[in-house]
């Protein structure tokens, strides 16, 4: 008798199912309540069932399921109007078949919507306004899209999720309402330009602070006798040319008076601008000046006073003097 009583309250019908324009009850698109015939509501009031009536639309072919309130039970037999985002929500056309069937649904206490465009959270208050549509609603189902008109617009909200349950009832509910992210919503764009031109500095400079430019010859000078190239260079004769001039000179000039050939030679020395001994070619018999060989012992006069470091070619040298 128990079995019996429990299968007794059970309501499960098939109707063909039609837009709310058609009965004209535009008022009705904006909520989640549909209208029955008059027959299925005195089947209902046999039935022992919780109120308020909460029912459950499934459409077999499409495998889609929603649920709903009713608003009235005014439509003609075997026929039900329903709104035109919940038969969009079902995948139903005019005249298709949806079955109905009632259920019982818990509190929900958290519910997460997703807004279609971001055009929604630029309303000045948009929790105001979803409070305020909600109020049309008799419960919720996760995966559905509700649809919220405002300003003479319309916004259409995606049910991400719904607790305790998939499908909830908010009637007489103190619910918390969070919203993910609009579908249309894109982040924004990392300036590319502006952090390459921040790095590309960095990433030249670091190199040049480590590792010195190379220059070539940069190190310091010595010259052989020890001093700085940046000091200044004394001219100094060199020693191994110097002394073979005078020697060849005056070799030269004895071999011209001994050969008779003085004149001409001392006139092609005087041209040269070089001191020529015994050039008066008359008194060659009169006085020969006498040549004598400096002592090698005697050291040459000293050109700079300073005394360098460190004295290249500093051995004997020979010159003739006058």
């Amino acid at each position: 008798m128990a079995y019996e009583n429990h299968f007794n309250a059970v309501f499960e019908r098939q109707y063909h199912c039609y837009p709310v324009s058609f009965i004209d009850k535009p008022h009705l698109e904006n909520g989640d309540k549909i209208v029955m015939p008059p027959s299925a509501l005195d089947r209902l009031a046999s039935l022992h069932i919780e109120y308020p009536m909460l029912f459950e639309l499934s459409n077999a072919s499409a495998g889609r399921v929603t649920h709903c309130g009713v608003m009235e039970f005014i439509a003609d037999e075997g026929l039900i109007y329903l709104p035109c985002w919940m038969m969009e929500n079902m995948l139903l056309q005019e005249g298709d078949i949806v079955k109905v069937k009632n259920t019982s649904l818990a509190k929900g206490f958290y519910v997460k919507l997703q807004p279609h465009t971001k055009d929604f959270l630029d309303v000045s208050n948009p929790k105001a306004i979803l409070e305020t549509s909600l109020r049309s609603y008799s419960c919720l189902t996760t995966g559905d899209t509700i649809m919220v008109p405002y300003n003479n617009k319309k916004f259409y909200i995606n049910i991400v999720e719904t607790k305790p349950s998939s499908a909830v009832s908010i009637i007489e509910t103190d619910c918390e309402v969070d919203f993910a992210p609009p579908l249309d919503y894109k982040e924004p764009e990392k300036p590319v330009s502006s952090l390459l031109t921040r790095t590309r500095p960095e990433v030249q400079e670091e190199p040049a602070k480590r590792i010195a430019k190379f220059s070539p010859f940069s190190g310091s000078g010595r010259h052989l006798d020890g001093r700085s190239s940046t000091q200044p260079t004394a001219p100094t004769s060199s020693p191994l040319t110097q002394p073979h001039q005078p020697n060849e000179s005056h070799q030269s000039d004895v071999d011209s008076r001994i050969n008779g050939s003085g004149s001409s030679s001392a006139s092609s020395r005087q041209q040269s601008g070089k001191l020529v001994f015994g050039s008066n070619t008359n008194q060659h018999s009169e006085a020969t000046p006498k040549v004598t060989p400096k002592s090698s012992n005697s050291p040459e006069p000293c050109q700079n006073k300073e005394k360098p470091k460190f004295q290249a070619f500093t051995g004997k040298k020979y010159s003739l003097r006058g």
